[in-house]
């Protein structure tokens, strides 16, 4: 080629477009924008499969815990000398229905009918004991008598009256100790805090 177009020396012009830097600028913003929202999403995949914010869990849990707890009141329990005790043997040896109903009758409690048990329990009573006495019983008088023997077994029949049946088994040997007895009567009629799961 000659005349104006004619290449002279060691330079060449060059045949691309020129560059536009608003391609550039918008291809880095939109990369920024897509890391973004991919760390974004990262954080909340750890945040679903490890439970949260564990700060905000335990503080929620800190403060469930120190708010105070509300207690279950005691049920009201009859007084040992409201309690009629009939005192029957139910063993081979002698005289230990009276010994039982004398030591009762020290403890507070109001003596009934003592003596041997009725046929359909002598010598069949297993264990320390029985009380036996009326459904309304099961709740009251068999609690606060079940204090004097631990392990005594508890049965309800059709009476009506109050009174409450002490059938002493082969097993018994002797009451619980006076402090050992008021010591669980007074564990009874406190009452107990709300179970927590703190």
């Amino acid at each position: 080629m000659g005349g104006k177009y004619r290449i002279t020396g060691s330079t060449y012009p060059r045949m691309r477009r020129p560059r536009h830097r608003r391609r550039l600028v918008l291809a880095a913003v939109a990369a920024v924008v897509a890391l973004g929202l991919a760390g974004w999403g990262t954080l909340q995949l750890i945040d679903v499969f490890t439970g949260g914010d564990e700060k905000a869990v335990a503080a929620d849990h800190k403060k469930k815990c120190a708010a105070p707890k509300p207690t279950t009141p005691a049920k009201a329990l009859p007084k040992p000398a409201g309690i009629k005790v009939n005192v029957y043997n139910a063993t081979p040896r002698s005289g230990l229905a009276k010994a039982a109903a004398d030591e009762l009758k020290k403890r507070g409690f109001t003596i009934g009918k003592v003596g041997n048990a009725p046929a359909a329990y002598d010598k069949k009573v297993p264990g320390p004991g029985m009380l036996l006495g009326a459904p309304t019983a099961a709740d009251g008088s068999f609690t606060v008598l079940g204090t004097q023997l631990p392990g005594s077994r508890q049965e309800t029949d059709a009476r009506k009256t109050a009174d409450v049946d002490l059938i002493l088994g082969t097993k018994f040997k002797a009451f619980n100790t006076r402090r050992a007895a008021a010591t669980a009567l007074t564990a009874l009629t406190k009452p107990a805090p709300a179970p927590s799961s703190c």
